[in-house]
């Protein structure tokens, strides 16, 4: 059923400066991100226009009227332009982005988190360049990929992330630009440097960079020991606006890093958010602090963050206990020289009676099986993420004063465990979130050496991000999955042949599983 809706929006809803009459422009109309034809077709799409006839208020040097993003493509492809040719660029205009509509979060209301699809909320709008400010950086974004914060942020769990931008937006005059009616999402990039913004020293237009996705402020003493304790901690694409499913993002200067040289953009792209927390939560002191021999039991070591911690324990000397689901997904963690692999449904686990009612036999099972690999050792560190479903277990077969490290809980929030066999045998949780910038940096430093390596699988274009995060909710991939922003084609962006020629096989190991 379509449902025609074309709105003009007040240049007051936006905090925003309306143009001239001479100057006005009226945006492209957006379209949803849609499924190919061959998936199943996408409900009621609509036209819209998201903000005709609005600027941002920002100095008219900065604005250049008619400029594409494509002077820009063309300025990276030709690898001859330096950085004050990139700041002698003018900025266009408006840029391609995906977002979510605020007026469309209740879209969903009465469904199962199942039946949700990102296909139905997620949009592909023209949207405005938003404005630079201090300690801030303008990317050419190349390349992003689809992190399951995107999936949450498409289908309006746990809460809208409006929420999370309405209040970021009372914290300042400058941060009231992230409170808008559409959040344009995404928490990984890889791309080029446009604009610097005042105080920013150590990055310059036309650096080539990767960003990690913590956005902080550290007015507060708080934070200046370990960034993620900051009060105004926030996931940048997530719980800021203005994030990396795009053709141009805005970020803070201490979210970036350098680009892996050997890695082409989509494949710079894809480590960022998880290759990070999985190192804080399984190798930083602030997480478990993994040492050489480690029994690490490791969930869904083939996704997106487990094939990361799966990666960072083998490196580290420890020894993972890959647990996946099916066998297709163990030979991948064989590929990357896991030997000890649970398929938890062709061994029959379940670890719920019913919704309510957990099994503590199938918890002993479990762990009996894990000793069968670790020469009678129960495990050290369980690396948690899928929450509810798996948490009650986790905590039992972690050895007396071994430790749980959590995060991300994508099968439910709500955790249950028995107690007895936390306190009596002094095994401690830790929560972990994402990373600090020292940790993110030590990480992308590890994957530019060589030591770590993309999980890449499978690549969309823009237009095709709807349909992409649909296959993350679903869990139809494996690893990482792509989004190409301005890179038109997959492959490019690689600058040392020599080293990628060293680790093409790790970097291509989930390419198309």
């Amino acid at each position: 059923m379509q449902r025609p809706f074309v709105r003009r929006l007040s240049p007051q809803t936006f905090g925003l400066r309306a143009r001239t009459p001479a100057s006005q422009a009226t945006f492209r109309a957006t379209k949803r991100c849609r499924a190919p034809p061959s998936a199943e077709p996408t409900a009621h799409p609509t036209t819209r226009s998201i903000h005709p006839d609005v600027t941002l208020s920002v100095p008219r040097t900065r604005i250049a009227g008619g400029i594409t993003v494509k002077e820009i493509l063309d300025a990276i492809q030709s690898r001859t332009a330096t950085s004050a040719d990139y700041a002698a660029l003018p900025l266009p205009e408006s840029y391609r982005a995906i977002t979510v509509h605020k007026d469309e979060a209740e879209m969903f209301a009465g469904l199962s988190s199942r039946d949700k699809d990102p296909r139905k909320s997620i949009h592909l709008d023209d949207v405005p360049v938003p404005e630079l400010g201090p300690g801030e950086a303008l990317v050419a974004v190349m390349a992003s990929s689809v992190n399951y914060n995107s999936v949450w942020t498409s289908i309006f769990e746990p809460v809208s992330t409006f929420n999370f931008l309405e209040r970021y937006g009372r914290l300042s005059d400058l941060s009231k630009r992230h409170d808008l009616p559409y959040h344009i999402i995404g928490s990984d990039l890889a791309g080029v440097v446009l604009r610097t913004g005042p105080g920013v020293n150590s990055w310059k237009p036309g650096d080539e960079v990767v960003a990690h996705c913590l956005s902080v402020e550290l007015e507060s003493s708080d934070g200046h020991n370990d960034t993620m304790l900051d009060p105004e901690q926030r996931i940048w694409g997530f719980e800021t606006n203005f994030g990396g499913l795009a053709e141009i993002a805005l970020v803070k200067s201490n979210q970036l890093m350098p680009k892996p040289d050997h890695l082409s953009w989509e494949e710079a792209a894809a480590p960022g958010l998880v290759n990070s927390t999985a190192y804080r939560q399984l190798v930083s002191r602030n997480g478990a602090g993994m040492k050489q021999g480690d029994n690490v039991l490791i969930w869904g070591a083939s996704g997106g963050l487990g094939s990361y911690a799966t990666q960072f324990a083998l490196a580290g000397g420890a020894n993972p206990i890959c647990v996946v689901s099916s066998e297709q997904k163990a030979d991948i963690c064989r590929s990357m020289g896991a030997e000890a692999i649970i398929d938890r449904n062709a061994e029959g686990y379940k670890f719920w009676k019913d919704e309510n009612t957990q099994d503590p036999r199938e918890w002993k099972r479990f762990g009996k099986r894990i000793r069968e690999f670790t020469g009678g050792e129960d495990i050290d560190i369980v690396f948690e993420h899928p929450g509810r479903e798996t948490f009650g277990a986790s905590v039992y077969v972690t050895r007396k004063g071994g430790t749980i490290t959590t995060c991300a809980s994508t099968s439910g929030y709500m955790h249950e465990y028995d107690n007895r066999y936390l306190w009596m045998s002094l095994k401690r949780i830790i929560g972990s979130h994402f990373a600090n910038y020292r940790e993110a940096w030590e990480a992308n430093r590890l994957v530019a050496k060589g030591k770590i390596h993309p999980t890449l699988s499978k690549v969309y274009s823009l237009e095709e991000t709807g349909q992409a995060a649909h296959d993350v909710h679903r869990n139809l991939h494996q690893g990482k999955v792509g989004v190409l922003a301005l890179a038109p084609r997959e492959g490019l962006g690689v600058r040392d042949e020599e080293k990628r020629a060293q680790h093409i096989d790790a970097i291509n190991r989930f390419r198309n599983v």
